[in-house]
């Protein structure tokens, strides 16, 4: 055999080996149960960094909106400060002017944050229905698992039954019994005939000599009784 043969037959006993396996049912289904937890090992992980990065955008977008009011707190308190005399009107101003400015660009800051903070909670919350999904399927498919193992196992024990009583061959055993009942009824029939031809094998001498016997024997009992008789009458 060439090699090019050889590896052509190894092809195609790999190949009947991938079909036999992917046309195995439980054997599909626990493969793609596999698959599912692993997709749903890989969803968890993402979830819990889009919640990470939601969680920590969200608390930086409180940060910066504290910034903010805190900034225009501050402008509030310069001006007022001005007012009462503490401080130079100009430089109130001029210093209040900037923390506006501190305030617009903490406030814009937050906002901006706010808005990458909504994107990742819908992302998470997204990916939160894709695992309650996949967790659904999983528990799915193991039932369907478990159904179809049974269901293998009945169908596999009365294959096997089936099998047994499709081999036993009912008119073969039919037709053996027929023959060993004629056969014991042969022997029977022989065993009468081979009776009869004994009977008839006896000569004409061995038929008087056995009935001459026969009167011998009864006669000479019948002497015996009468002279037991004569002897308890007293006459002999």
């Amino acid at each position: 055999m060439s090699i090019f043969s050889r590896l052509f037959k190894l092809g195609q006993a790999e190949a009947h080996s991938v079909v036999d396996k992917f046309e195995d049912p439980i054997k599909l289904t626990e493969q793609g149960i596999r698959d599912l937890k692993t997709d749903l090992q890989q969803a968890m992980t993402s979830l819990a960094e889009v919640k990470g990065i939601a969680i920590r955008t969200r608390k930086e977008a409180e940060s910066k909106k504290k910034l903010a009011a805190d900034y225009e707190r501050k402008a509030m308190l310069l001006l007022q400060k001005a007012q009462g005399g503490g401080l130079d009107p100009a430089e109130a101003d001029r210093l209040a002017t900037e923390a506006l400015g501190k305030k617009e660009e903490y406030a814009n800051d937050a906002l901006r944050i706010g808005k990458e903070a909504e994107r990742h909670e819908g992302m998470a919350n997204q990916l939160q229905t894709n695992v309650s999904k996949i967790k659904s399927s999983i528990s799915t498919y193991e039932n369907d698992l478990i159904t179809l193992r049974a269901r293998a196992k009945t169908a596999s024990s009365t294959k096997k039954i089936n099998q047994q009583l499709a081999k036993i061959d009912t008119s073969g055993t039919i037709s053996m019994l027929e023959k060993m009942k004629a056969k014991v009824e042969e022997d029977e029939s022989l065993a009468i005939a081979y009776g009869e031809m004994a009977s008839a094998d006896k000569s004409v001498d061995d038929e008087i000599s056995s009935a001459l016997n026969s009167g011998a024997q009864l006669e000479a009992s019948g002497s015996a009784q009468l002279l037991e008789l004569k002897k308890k009458m007293g006459m002999t």
